[in-house]
């Protein structure tokens, strides 16, 4: 398997959680949710993560202290999209090799199989990007996958603005990507932010570096049980009963 390293975007609020409290800091079976997104990074090889941190940054670092010499922190001082919270981390890149996980702080379902599926199937493509997608079936207002008549990678859909004919793909981006490290660097320069929003997307560089050449990809490596968002208290606590379940069958990780 490649050489890992990982990008952890963990800098949000959780405007819709009613607390002030950092969205990652709200705890999963009695530990932040950011602790499980971190060990499965550790898992998989990746010694020292990069923890992209915004809103109450000194508290997430707080809360982490005992693991500072095994993470990156880096602040985004404005949260101006996905893709300039990886931008933010451009120093920390320069000189890596190999794989370069994206992933969400806010994941405590992720396994670590999963992203060992990620990152061989990432291999074994030779990409400069693959995105890890999930087939649900009720993929409720994610952005779809959009797959050629040879089943290459097209691009991604957003639900608001996919036709009632691409709705009907069960195929939907979770924001998880494993980049090729050369090609992370040299497409993060190309974006920008041309949208409605004046933010910068990392989906952005899926189209970018098609035009470069690059070779891109999606697979299907999330189960659905690992889909589920946490942006309300309702939320969360589903997903705490999830992960008590798994933890009591043994199969949490």
């Amino acid at each position: 398997m490649s050489e890992v390293s990982a990008i952890i975007l963990a800098a949000g609020k959780g405007t819709r959680m009613n607390s002030d409290a950092p969205k990652v800091l709200h705890e999963v079976c009695g530990r932040p949710m950011l602790a499980y997104v971190l060990e499965a990074c550790h898992a998989v090889g990746c010694e020292r993560p990069i923890v992209v941190i915004g809103h109450e940054a000194p508290l997430v670092r707080s809360a982490f202290e005992h693991l500072d010499d095994r993470v990156v922190w880096v602040e985004q001082a404005e949260q101006l999209g996905t893709g300039h919270a990886v931008m933010a981390c451009r120093e920390h890149l320069d000189g890596v090799g190999g794989a370069v996980l994206v992933l969400a702080g806010d994941g405590p379902l992720l396994r670590t199989e999963t992203l060992r599926r990620l990152i061989a199937g990432h291999d074994e493509e030779r990409a400069a990007l693959t995105l890890a997608t999930s087939i649900l079936p009720d993929p409720r207002r994610y952005g779809r996958i959009l797959r050629d008549a040879d089943g290459g990678l097209l691009g991604i859909v957003e639900y608001l603005d996919a036709t009632d004919e691409q709705r009907r793909i069960n195929e939907v981006n979770v924001s998880m990507y494993c980049f090729d490290a050369a090609d992370l660097r040299d497409v993060l320069p190309r974006l920008t932010d041309d949208n409605a929003k004046k933010e910068y997307y990392l989906t952005d560089a899926l189209g970018l570096l098609r035009r470069m050449g690059r070779r891109v990809s999606a697979l299907p490596a999330v189960p659905a049980d690992e889909v589920l968002g946490i942006n309300t208290p309702e939320e969360l606590a589903r997903v705490d009963r999830i992960l008590h379940a798994r933890l009591d069958a043994g199969s949490a990780t």
